[in-house]
């Protein structure tokens, strides 16, 4: 089935509709969800990219940054990078993930009452706001609040992650089909 809102400028494909080969990762996306989520369909007009998604997500997954630390750094990107899709999805997932919802919205705020949450926070939105220009000391920093050279690593892979879907969806418009949650006054 392909679906295409008044917003979506690509198909939101599905089914039949998809490419042959992004099919099976739509059913493992449907199966680890419930359902198939409009940025996958979108994202599943290209076999490539929907890979390269899922695969990213996957990986991350099986990563040493927490789940719920992961999401919180998702909604503090997609806050800064204006991305109505990403933060409603990253917010039901960091609640999923057994956040509280002033948790959440501390992290869209790109703060956290946990000091180390808090540093992973900050370096996420340095990364973000100075597109990768970070110094030793913002990595310092990092270090001092507990993390190490690999948890390091796989904070600006969650960056870049987010950056990747927070693109996706603003530029292609995707429609959000998780409850909405507002982005912060600019």
């Amino acid at each position: 089935m392909t679906t295409t809102s008044a917003a979506a400028r690509v198909p939101l494909v599905l089914g039949a509709e998809a490419p042959e080969a992004s099919r099976a990762l739509l059913a493992a996306v449907h199966g680890a969800f419930g359902a198939t989520p409009h940025m996958f369909r979108a994202v599943a007009n290209s076999p490539a990219a929907l890979q390269a998604m899922w695969g990213f997500f996957g990986a991350l997954g099986g990563g040493r940054i927490p789940a719920r630390l992961g999401e919180q750094i998702a909604v503090a990107v997609a806050d800064r990078n204006r991305c109505d899709y990403c933060l409603a999805a990253h917010t039901a997932l960091g609640r999923k993930a057994g956040a509280t919802a002033e948790a959440m919205s501390a992290a869209q705020a790109g703060q956290s009452a946990d000091p180390a949450t808090a540093a992973a926070l900050r370096f996420a939105l340095q990364l973000v706001e100075q597109r990768g220009q970070v110094g030793a000391d913002d990595v310092a920093a990092l270090r001092a609040a507990g993390f190490d050279d690999g948890q390091v690593v796989e904070i600006v892979a969650h960056v870049a992650l987010n950056l990747f879907t927070n693109y996706v969806n603003v530029a292609l418009d995707v429609p959000v089909d998780f409850p909405g949650v507002k982005l912060r006054p600019r």
